[in-house]
């Protein structure tokens, strides 16, 4: 822990910025003369960063490297939670209530989640109001109202007071009938659970907090569509997401399995990006699907689950043994220890965070040559990474795309356009 603690530390204070936040961030303007005739992919790759104003670009800076930190702070804060759940003996007193009120063990565990998932919540609460509402108005990515936002955070909670129960009750039977190998089951259930989560969250989840419409214009729609026919993708509508009231970030997504794909994009890419921008970025998320990218994430999640479990294993009742009494946990199979688990996963999930990171760069690459193979519109794709880079740092340290970036940097996609533009044979070309 300590190495890498030491390297994010030096990460932060080398790469942090000291610029103030603005207060509107709105879209830039398509610049009036972009170099699409350029055809040396590094001179073209530097003209098309160019463009883009210096002041937007130390803005963008400011704000992606304000995220460098939040992962710090929100790591710590979750060490200090469970360490306050577990020193006053709160977790303790959760877990005795539930005891009083049922002698039914799952139900103990689901009514112990139910009063965990609420005061996490609201422990969470400033730093999330920070992240998720006052910064973005600071650097003008945000379209809501507080109301608006806070009532969204109670349905976060809400939803979460209706799944956290259940799974709760499931996993602590499971830790209470096997007690020697709860950290193999714990792991086949972590599978399980995620795996449905990925499928059951853009069907049944996410319409919760945003409207789906198909879209109706042929303009923009038959297109998508005919990308979709060309990569076997098995969808007859494309929806609209009515993610403007929210946020100013353009976004899209191909989701689902067994029948329930779908093919969605939000409103502000629907008015903020051109159709050559548009069939580029939906390229790019059916290379998510095609290339089997969610499959091949949770088999990855999977073993990222079993050594976090495994590293509980060998800890968990080390730290019971020693300070258990002192909290009052009598073991792996009593909920009150759970602040202790999330302590385990959650730094184990902050040490993992550059590999974590490098894996999920990495198929957001694929995907990014599968767009450009299949809309074939590299100039249009330069053009989305330099909208995206109003919110994402363009051109990062290694070092520091390497910790930080689970996307490819805007100076890698655009190098990437402009390579893939310059090594293009004319169609039929066999040479």
């Amino acid at each position: 822990m300590t190495l890498r603690f030491v390297v994010l530390v030096v990460a932060l204070a080398t790469f942090s910025s000291s610029l103030p936040a603005q207060e509107t961030a709105t879209p830039s303007p398509i610049p009036a003369a972009t170099p699409t005739g350029i055809t040396d992919p590094e001179t073209a790759t530097r003209a098309w960063l160019d463009t883009m104003p210096p002041n937007e670009k130390a803005r963008s800076d400011a704000y992606f490297e304000g995220t460098y930190w939040l992962i710090l702070w929100n790591f710590l804060l979750t060490v200090a939670i469970a360490l306050f759940l577990l020193t006053t003996k709160l977790s303790a007193r959760i877990r005795d209530l539930a005891a009083a009120l049922t002698s039914f063990r799952p139900i103990q565990a689901g009514i112990y989640a139910i009063g965990f998932a609420a005061i996490t919540w609201a422990l969470n609460l400033p730093l999330n109001c920070y992240e998720g509402f006052v910064r973005e108005h600071q650097y003008g990515m945000s379209n809501q109202t507080f109301g608006a936002w806070f009532g969204e955070s109670l349905k976060a909670l809400a939803i979460a007071l209706v799944i956290l129960p259940v799974v709760f009750a499931i996993l602590y039977s499971i830790f209470r009938v096997a007690q020697r190998t709860w950290w193999i089951w714990g792991t086949i259930f972590g599978i399980i659970l995620t795996t449905f989560l990925n499928i059951a969250a853009p069907v049944f989840i996410e319409p919760l907090f945003n409207k789906y419409t198909p879209l109706t214009d042929p303009k923009v729609r038959d297109p998508i569509l005919a990308l979709a026919r060309a990569n076997e993708i098995p969808v007859q509508q494309v929806f609209v997401v009515d993610q403007s009231r929210q946020t100013k970030r353009v976004s899209a997504n191909v989701s689902g399995l067994a029948g329930t794909t779908r093919i969605a994009l939000n409103d502000n890419l629907l008015n903020q990006c051109t159709l050559p921008e548009i069939r580029e970025v939906m390229a790019h998320e059916m290379g998510h699907y095609v290339l089997n990218h969610g499959a091949k994430m949770t088999m990855s999640i999977g073993i990222f689950i079993f050594v976090g479990f495994s590293l509980a294993a060998a800890t968990f009742n080390r730290a019971i043994k020693k300070r258990g009494p002192r909290w009052g946990v009598n073991g792996i199979a009593d909920p009150a220890g759970f602040p202790l688990l999330m302590l385990i996963f959650a730094t184990y999930a902050f040490l993992l965070t550059p590999i974590v990171n490098t894996m999920i760069r990495t198929i957001e690459r694929e995907a990014d040559i599968f767009g450009l193979n299949a809309a074939r519109e590299p100039d249009a794709a330069a053009m989305v990474a330099l909208k995206l880079g109003k919110y994402r740092k363009m051109e990062p340290t290694p070092l520091e795309e390497f910790i930080f970036f689970d996307h490819p940097s805007g100076r890698s996609r655009i190098r990437m356009a402009m390579d893939w533009k310059a090594a293009q044979l004319p169609c039929g070309d066999g040479r």
